[in-house]
């Protein structure tokens, strides 16, 4: 009974491929929106990741998100470092200040403050020079993508020239030196990363009362981490997150106050509707056209269940070919799109939410067809 219908499934060839074609598109479109989004999301907290020694983040009370910075004194790094559990306590600067190129234009930058003595928090991988270099006179490290592309200078026969190690430009109408290049996660609004010392970073930025923007912390072994951001909010009246806190709360601001949620969502949600409304009607539509031969395996003496089975595995069929088409072309997009400013995440969770929303629009499908079966009666074989 299964070799008929799958015969019967792969007779009508126009119907069997409308069936898949519908499927994939439903699957390609569900994969890649959520894809992008899980992407996107994925940005928002790029700099946690690539921040990744400190165990704890001190902040303002009033901080919503990474890039919601409330500035606090200096000295807030040193009462910080005084509570019981912790092993070191560090400032971060972080702001966006205009760099000033060669040729004169203006590029909005990430500027990131390393502690002068430790350089913690500084990037994860150098792809040129060291992060000791920092310690030179003016000097910075640029990330690779945006030395390629925001702070690349256009020689004059139009061609792009990538920031180099030596070269130079201007943070605030103070000289920067270019002494290393690395590799970081892009940023949600997709700026370059510039990388300094603390005390660099406070010259480069226009100048305020309070300049600090995070302290960075990192617990003695054994303690617990959530219990050490509690006392730290009790001796500093500071806010303290663990990073999965912190990354939590950044991924909450955008999710809560951003339209991003809702039109990914309403996109994912079309490639639901599409999946049903293509695949439902076309599977319904086959269905219709073998119902003679249906009603001839039920004159014969098979079963409802028998007959329900071979519609569920024609189903299953069409279901796991219009899947493994959909992700498939998904994934090659993705891959195609690693080194460019889409976002792109595909976790093994997504594949499997996709795999659900396939299954439930091919039982959807099932179901519909199912009820024509059933009330099918046997002596339409019969029929002139």
């Amino acid at each position: 009974m299964n070799f008929i219908a799958i015969k019967m499934l792969i007779g009508n060839r126009a119907k069997y491929f409308g069936i898949i074609l519908g499927l994939t598109f439903a699957s390609l479109l569900i994969t890649q929106q959520s894809s992008i989004f899980l992407g996107l999301m994925t940005r928002t907290y790029g700099f946690l990741t690539d921040t990744s020694l400190p165990d704890i983040w001190v902040m303002d009370p009033k901080v919503q998100y990474v890039d919601d910075i409330k500035p606090l004194k200096e000295t807030e790094s040193i009462r910080v470092r005084s509570v019981e559990g912790v092993e070191w306590a560090v400032p971060l600067y972080k702001g966006l200040l205009k760099a000033r190129l060669p040729n004169g234009t203006f590029q909005a930058c990430n500027v990131i403050g390393l502690d002068d003595e430790s350089l913690i928090g500084g990037p994860p991988v150098m792809s040129q020079g060291r992060l000791s270099n920092l310690r030179g006179s003016d000097a910075i490290i640029v990330d690779s993508v945006g030395a390629r592309g925001k702070l690349a200078t256009v020689s004059p026969d139009g061609k792009r020239v990538p920031l180099t190690i030596g070269d130079t430009m201007e943070l605030n109408d103070h000289r920067a030196v270019v002494v290393g290049i690395c590799e970081v996660q892009r940023t949600f609004q997709s700026q370059p990363v510039v990388y300094t010392t603390f005390s660099r970073a406070t010259i480069f930025a226009p100048r305020e009362r309070k300049l600090m923007s995070f302290v960075l912390v990192k617990a003695k072994p054994g303690q617990d981490h959530k219990v050490l951001c509690q006392r730290i909010q009790q001796a500093t009246g500071l806010a303290a997150y663990t990073k999965d806190e912190f990354r939590a709360l950044t991924v909450k601001y955008y999710m809560k106050y951003t339209g991003i949620p809702i039109n990914f969502g309403i996109t994912v949600v079309l490639g639901f509707i599409v999946g049903i409304a293509i695949a439902g009607q076309t599977f319904h539509n086959f269905t219709l056209d073998n119902i003679r031969y249906f009603g001839t395996l039920k004159a014969m003496g098979a079963s409802d269940g028998t007959l329900i089975r071979m519609i569920l595995l024609q189903a299953s069929v069409v279901g796991s070919i219009g899947y493994g088409v959909g992700v498939g072309i998904a994934s090659f997009l993705g891959l195609v799109s690693g080194n460019t400013e889409l976002a792109f995440q595909l976790p093994w969770q997504l594949l499997l939410f996709s795999a659900i929303a396939v299954m439930v629009i091919c039982a959807a499908s099932a179901v519909v067809s199912m009820r024509k079966v059933i009330k099918l009666e046997p002596a339409i074989v019969f029929k002139t």
